[in-house]
């Protein structure tokens, strides 16, 4: 799926957000599916953070040899690093909670290489251009 990669509207055109979300998800997955429309609804709510959604069979070179096992898998990350990676059904009260508390209180970093790995992989991609971020 191709999304626009234009900055909300409560976003200044030149500021960069802070955090990242990626979703990882694949496009037959119904559960993923299903996130989108929560994942389009934090974008507008959350502009510090870039929302990205990230079909590990269609950018599979970005997904690179981290296994998704559970769709769909959530990263969470900023400039220190991942903060969460893991399986997140579709509950938008559970990660409005996450996104919430994460600004004031961060939750710690993950010390896990392919974690770290994937992150840069889909920084790399955004920069170049190879990812949209999320806008609704």
């Amino acid at each position: 799926m191709t999304v626009q990669a234009v900055p909300p509207a409560s976003v200044a055109p030149d500021a960069e957000p802070e955090a990242w979300a990626v979703c990882l998800c694949a496009q037959w997955c119904g559960t993923c599916r299903d996130y989108r429309a929560i994942i389009d609804a934090l974008a507008r709510q959350f502009p510090w953070v870039r929302f990205v959604w990230l079909d590990i069979e269609d950018e599979a070179d970005v997904a690179g040899d981290y296994d998704v096992e559970t769709f769909p898998t959530l990263l969470l990350a900023d400039a220190a690093g991942v903060r969460f990676l893991g399986a997140l059904l579709p509950q938008a009260a559970v990660l409005e909670r996450m996104l919430q508390r994460w600004r004031d209180d961060p939750p710690p970093l993950l010390r896990d290489a392919q974690a770290l790995a994937l992150l840069e992989r889909i920084r790399q991609a955004y920069a170049a251009g190879g990812l949209a971020r999320v806008i609704a």
